[in-house]
């Protein structure tokens, strides 16, 4: 880990920067696979199936019987955290139901909007060091409850062709209609091509590898929308003089144990506090079975010295982090200068991984500095808002002549004309 003691702000941009990665190589292989699914559909899914996760599968898709088996694999107390997880991200999201209002923008004309719900979406759930049955929880719940017609689940199965058991549980739990095996660049592409088994969705959601984010980014280019652009999970955690150690050090390591490429960032008004952290985190580190992984995550890390809170939120808005904790003891007050992350944290118990598991906030969001720009998956994401309007003839008599100017002063005479002739019609004043 690096350790950045009062840094200028001129090197904050430094200091910000994710680890950069060669993809040209990458977004050939995934342009080919990608290729490969559009034009041979199954065939290709079940042949790159056997390449990349070494399993020579006959069918894709999840029969019942298997989720049927799964439900008795998975032990019953996970089970009933499955249940209490679901329950409280359902309640949190069922919070977020838009009711529009008709608004009289003028008199004679009334305009809405009304949420209506994306029909197909699909969940690609990775199953690689870490089977992310939390995953299919938070993706296909506000999809459930948004009222999306089909969910398509594709997830990589295990060299045998078995998904997690637990991963067929989380899904028939949150009401996930067809699930799929398949993972990788081939799953993006059935999703969003469709093959003979695999159907066409609108929108593609989850998190996965940087061949996973490539083809994401690259279908999302013709073919189907996606949740949002992403990169590898970072967390980014405040702390004082009174902050415990401990609970940051596990917090930054809950992190790094994601994967290599993933990022953390201490940031500390107190020198003590900083050398405290330090020597936890490398305490813990040993006692984790990922110790390996998380080390090389940790080589990525910056721990920051700075003078004062202010300076500490001011950095971390720059770095604009997917997961942001404050463990200071002025949580509240920081908590309101937030401007750029995608879920914050607050105070000492409020640790990452409650929000990843079972707090009821959504774990998929913008990572690589997109939360300048983007929001966390959230019920949203699964509705278009479709505006309406209606007018009368006393909303022609309210905006017609307005219309008719814009439209003459931009040279679209046609869309002059769609109104004078309705206000022609009504004996408002003749026109040509």
């Amino acid at each position: 880990m690096e350790i950045i003691r009062y840094p200028q702000r001129e090197d904050w941009a430094e200091i910000v920067k994710r680890p950069v990665l060669d993809v040209s190589q990458l977004n050939d292989t995934v342009t080919s696979v990608l290729n490969d699914v559009k034009c041979q559909g199954d065939v290709a899914v079940l042949s790159y199936e056997e390449k990349f996760d070494h399993v020579n599968l006959s069918t894709l898709a999840v029969t019942e019987e298997e989720i049927d088996e799964a439900e008795q694999l998975v032990p019953a107390e996970l089970r009933e955290a499955l249940i209490l997880a679901h329950a409280n991200i359902q309640k949190f999201h069922e919070s977020q139901r838009f009711e529009g209002e008709k608004i009289e923008t003028a008199p004679g004309v009334t305009c809405w909007q009304r949420s209506v719900p994306i029909e197909k979406v699909g969940l690609y759930i990775p199953g690689g060091t870490a089977p992310l049955f939390s995953t299919v929880l938070m993706l296909a719940t506000p999809a459930k409850i948004a009222g999306c017609k089909e969910i398509v689940l594709c997830t990589p199965p295990n060299r045998e062709g078995k998904v997690h058991p637990a991963i067929l549980v989380s899904a028939r739990i949150a009401g996930v209609s067809k699930i799929f095996k398949a993972g990788g660049v081939q799953a993006i592409g059935a999703m969003a091509y469709g093959t003979e088994s695999v159907p066409k969705v609108y929108k593609i959601f989850g998190p996965g590898n940087q061949f996973v984010m490539a083809a994401k980014q690259q279908v999302s280019l013709h073919d189907v929308a996606i949740d949002m652009p992403a990169g590898p999970s970072e967390v980014c955690v405040i702390a004082d003089a009174n902050s415990n150690a401990a609970f940051v050090a596990a917090d930054l390591l809950s992190q790094a144990e994601h994967g290599v490429d993933s990022q953390v960032l201490l940031i500390t008004t107190s020198e003590e506090k900083l050398l405290e952290v330090k020597a936890e985190t490398e305490r813990q580190l040993q006692l984790l079975p990922r110790k390996e992984m998380a080390a090389r995550t940790l080589e990525n890390s910056k721990f920051v010295l700075v003078a004062n809170t202010t300076e500490a939120i001011d950095l971390s808005n720059a770095y604009a982090p997917e997961h942001l904790i404050l463990a200071t003891d002025n949580y509240e007050q920081l908590a309101q200068q937030v401007v750029n992350a995608g879920s914050v944290f607050l105070g000492k118990y409020a640790c990452e991984s409650a929000g990843d598991y079972a707090s009821g906030t959504n774990h998929t969001l913008p990572t690589h500095g997109y939360a300048t720009a983007y929001s966390g998956v959230n019920l949203d994401s699964y509705n278009r808002k479709i505006t309406f309007q209606h007018l009368t003839e006393q909303g022609i008599r309210s905006i017609g002549h307005a219309v008719e100017l814009m439209a003459e002063n931009e040279q679209l005479d046609a869309h002059r004309r769609a109104m004078s002739i309705r206000m022609k019609e009504l004996g408002i004043y003749e026109t040509t």
